[in-house]
């Protein structure tokens, strides 16, 4: 396997200007108030329908944050105990800083997690192939912490960029263009982990109430959806009016998490604030060096 990527490295000194110019094409996601927000709330229509085929009970209960907290925390220890790797469908919407929404991303992940070894602290590896929007489609993105001097080797399509490999540093301003988050924070593990530390700031929270519905089909999985309504706004980062959590409670995983703020008047949608959801997933699949190789001839990098 390539570990040095000196090519890369004359490339991106060479063409610097030249992927600056085309940074929209490269690596931006197409953002702003003229994107469709493609992720709204469950609908109460299924949550009725769902009580109504169970008509000697609602599948639907009140909970807790603190229950919720717990939930996490077991697919937590879960995840550690068995955990090595998984493939899935991974499909995101999310508002950036500035509070622009991006373009629904749809892609095809590979994931090594660090839960692979006794120490829990085994090299995070990750292979993404984009499937949608239609301006990202085709693109590859390899990372590993322990792989290209941490660099991110990205491979695009356009007729400019498809013929080098362009390497970019996680946190760099091209790599978390349109982003919340760097590369390294996809992933199950890092999901379960990012809402047990949000949920614990709520975890008194009176204005906050859960519900956990059972029998919430999720792509051929039977889960449950778990939703937090906030009575008001509380200020701070992540002040959702209403987050939505599909837990798989016979594999054990958080498998989608998505939350919405406030709308700027009564009768307004809820503007989405993030979604993350996790399709076909298959788990320890037996992935190997060559699916985090730039040579790997299964992919199109040059």
């Amino acid at each position: 396997m390539t570990t040095h990527p000196q090519r890369g490295r004359r490339i991106a000194f060479v063409c610097g200007a030249a992927i600056i110019l085309v940074a929209g094409v490269a690596f931006a996601f197409r953002s702003g108030p003229e994107v469709r927000q493609d992720v709204v709330p469950t609908s109460t229509e299924l949550l009725e329908e769902l009580d109504n085929d169970h008509p000697d009970g609602s599948p639907t209960r009140k909970s807790s944050m603190r229950e919720v907290l717990e939930l996490a925390e077991s697919a937590l220890r879960q995840m550690e105990g068995t955990l090595n790797d998984y493939t899935a469908t991974f499909v995101k919407q999310q508002r950036n800083e500035a509070g622009e929404l991006s373009e629904r991303n749809e892609m095809e992940v590979k994931i090594q997690t660090r839960l692979r070894n006794e120490t829990n602290d085994a090299p995070m590896r990750i292979y993404l192939k984009f499937i949608a929007p239609e301006s990202t489609a085709g693109r590859e993105v390899i990372w590993g912490k322990d792989l290209y001097d941490g660099l991110m080797a990205v491979h695009e399509t356009s007729m400019l960029l498809s013929w080098k490999t362009i390497w970019l540093e996680p946190t760099g301003m091209l790599a978390m263009q349109g982003q919340r988050f760097p590369i390294y924070e996809i992933g199950l593990v890092r999901l379960t982990e990012q809402l047990l530390e949000r949920g614990k700031q709520d975890l008194d929270n009176p204005d906050v109430n859960v519900t956990i519905t059972k029998g919430h089909e999720f792509f051929g999985r039977q889960c449950e959806l778990i939703r937090a309504t906030r009575s008001k706004p509380g200020g701070g980062e992540d002040d959702f009016s209403l987050a939505e959590i599909i837990f798989d409670p016979d594999a054990m995983l958080i498998v989608s998490y998505r939350s919405f703020g406030w709308p700027e008047k009564e009768g307004d949608e809820l503007p989405l604030l993030e979604s993350y959801e996790y399709r076909n997933l298959k788990t320890n699949v037996g992935l190997t060096d060559a699916d985090f190789d730039v040579e790997n001839e299964a992919y199109q990098y040059p």
